[in-house]
């Protein structure tokens, strides 16, 4: 088609991803192979994901100069150390709590009565101390209370050695088994990490190892640093929760500040989970509410320092997974893996989002889990026009429009959603209706963004705008959705100090085109949004030209800007107006032709004259090939 391509968007990788039901069909495969398989890649995620936060202090030390193996063992002895350590410490902790639940219980009671007294028949009050009485009651049914009971016999049979060890030693050995490969693939990790990477270039082909390294890169640095961070974020967190928690009386303390530390690994509920124990002890601990309101108070105060001070500060970068995704992966990996899928659903989920953004055949996780946009501001900007939502789109404009000015934002968005608008019109996809309820919906958001241009123009500025002094006329060329253009035009304009008045394309009829302001106007600006306009559409040039001899007239053919980012959008890009249609334009007696917002307001400011209304060139007759007559020439010849 002349002057007219259809050329696909520049694509990020995932960019015109596609959802089918082959790609949902092979999830749904690997996810009922991870659930029956649990025993085997539980070890083996929880081993990568603690080689990724080891990788770093392993490759610190080998700069310095120490052997690969050693260094190795060094790290992970220290690493499964700690870990060691603190389980040790938290089941210490447990087996003291369990001791001394029984001296809680006379506490629980009298705040039972206490409830039962003062709120009397209120259903909610009743309710929750029915709560607690049976919580006492399990409490008690659990632990001896010391009141004389009668004491159950049981009837011990003889066994031998090998039930001794069915019932002693088997049960220990699958999480002794369990850690202990850990252990060993993490070793084996951190050896062959090299020869590792090399397999995964392999695997996935070594025709681009660029974007393969940035894999491996991105993957390797987003878990390590997430996981690290998180650690000195929870450990920052836990520290003043088991400080705070020993002062105020409430029993074990470092056990839940332990606890703490690993909860707030659970993404947003971890908080809350990590407080209901200490507010339960802290309720069950004395016979008034203060150790209760303390505790409450301890864990408000921090949560809200931490998450508006210390995350803010310490994270440098974000995961790359946006906060649903984070809530749906966690409901994902809970329910196939139990809790320890719950602790790992965040960076198992951001390793899929880095192979999503770079690698096509996993570019459905970076589609649906990814924080980055997935449409482009001006597809996004059409989509919420067709639903003719003016209060959504005019505000991501606003949102927009703080890195923004107003003119670059129209040349960036709003322009090439408008021509998304008019390729739709001219393939038949948007119906005469859809067309004005969209332009209807468009000049809203121009008219709601009016308040920003007079902002613009009203802000102190070193240089006098350029259009100052200046009289310019906009008209929509021959649609409502050029009337919308030429708006946005005018608010340019407008902006840059020039005065503007704005026309329907209907005010180019002959029975009204007497009535447009010419005499007040130094320059009128037609704008289309066809990128081929007509020949009958531009004959409005020599008419007005003919009305007002002494007014410059410009055309404004807009397109798509050649550097607008895709943004991984998918849709289709627009290219380009044809040179011969500005000079057709100018042949007709316009005196500048322009395609973009700038160049037309870069002309739109010039002083020159008028140029005097060329002559019509008549169109050159059509050659006709007339056909060879099969009758013999009877002319006589001399």
């Amino acid at each position: 088609m002349p002057g007219y391509e259809l050329t696909p968007l520049p694509q990020q990788p995932g960019g015109g991803a596609r959802i089918t039901m082959a790609q949902l069909a092979t999830v749904v495969a690997v996810a009922a192979v991870l659930f029956v398989a649990q025993d085997v890649f539980v070890p083996l995620a929880i081993a990568m994901l603690i080689t990724f936060a080891l990788s770093p202090l392993v490759t610190a030390l080998r700069r310095r100069g120490l052997p690969l193996l050693w260094t190795v063992l060094l790290v992970v002895a220290l690493a499964f150390s700690a870990i060691a350590l603190f389980s040790f410490i938290v089941a210490g902790q447990l087996a003291q709590l369990a001791q001394n639940l029984p001296i809680f219980q006379a506490n629980i009671i009298a705040k039972v009565e206490s409830l039962k007294a003062t709120g009397g028949d209120n259903g909610l009050v009743a309710k929750l101390s029915d709560m607690i009485t049976a919580i006492n009651s399990e409490i008690g049914a659990a632990l001896p209370t010391g009141v004389d009971k009668p004491m159950p016999v049981e009837v011990i049979q003889s066994s031998n050695a090998l039930a001794f060890l069915e019932n002693l030693v088997l049960p220990l050995i699958s999480p002794i088994a369990t850690v202990g490969l850990v252990i060993v693939v993490v070793i084996f990790m951190l050896l062959e990490r090299e020869d590792l990477r090399d397999r995964f270039i392999r695997l996935v082909g070594t025709n681009d190892l660029y974007r393969t390294t940035q894999v491996l890169e991105e993957a390797g640095s987003r878990v390590a640093n997430y996981l690290l961070v998180q650690l000195l974020v929870n450990t920052i967190y836990a520290v003043p929760i088991g400080i705070g928690l020993y002062f105020i009386g409430v029993p074990n303390a470092a056990l839940w500040g332990m606890l703490t530390l690993i909860l707030r690994f659970v993404p947003y509920i971890g908080s809350v989970l990590a407080a209901a124990f200490p507010l339960f002890l802290a309720f069950a601990v004395s016979p008034d509410w203060s150790a209760l309101l303390w505790t409450a108070a301890l864990f408000a105060s921090v949560e809200l320092i931490t998450s508006n001070v210390i995350e803010p500060w310490l994270y440098g970068a974000r995961t790359g997974v946006s906060p649903l995704a984070i809530i749906v992966a966690a409901i994902f990996w809970t329910f196939l893996w139990g809790p320890l899928g719950l602790i790992l659903s965040t960076p198992l989920t951001v390793c899929l989002v880095v192979l999503g953004r770079h690698i096509p055949q996993f570019a459905l996780f970076d589609i649906l889990f990814g924080d980055e946009p997935v449409l482009a501001p001006h597809a996004k900007l059409y989509q919420r026009m067709l639903a003719g939502d003016a209060v959504e789109a005019t505000f991501g404009a606003t949102e927009a429009m703080e890195e923004l000015d107003i003119v670059d934002y129209y040349q960036t968005t709003m322009i090439p959603a408008l021509l998304l608008a008019q390729d739709d019109s001219e393939r038949g996809v948007l119906t005469p209706a859809q067309q004005d309820r969209l332009a209807m919906v468009a000049m809203q958001v121009v008219n709601d963004l009016e308040a920003e241009v007079e902002a613009e123009r009203a802000a102190p500025t070193e240089t006098a705008l350029p259009g100052l002094g200046i009289r310019i006329g906009v008209i929509g060329g021959r649609t409502s959705i050029d009337d919308v253009a030429a708006a946005v035009l005018g608010q340019s304009l407008h902006a840059e100090g020039a005065a503007v008045q704005s026309y329907p394309h209907t005010d180019l009829s002959p029975t009204r085109l007497a009535a447009l302001d010419t005499d007040s106007t130094d320059c009128l600006l037609l704008c289309y949004l066809d990128p081929r306009p007509t020949r009958a559409s531009l004959l409005h040039i020599r008419r007005i030209k003919r009305a007002a001899p002494h007014l410059r007239v410009g055309v404004v053919i807009l397109q798509m800007p050649s550097d607008l980012p895709s943004e991984a959008s998918g849709v289709r890009h627009l290219q380009i107006v044809q040179t011969a249609k500005l000079a057709e334009a100018e042949d007709l007696g316009a005196d500048f032709a322009v395609t973009s917002l700038e160049s037309a307001m870069d002309a739109a400011w010039l002083r020159d004259p008028a140029k005097p209304l060329p002559a019509m060139k008549k169109p050159q007759p059509r050659v006709v090939a007339r056909r060879r007559s099969k009758t013999p020439n009877l002319i006589p010849q001399a």
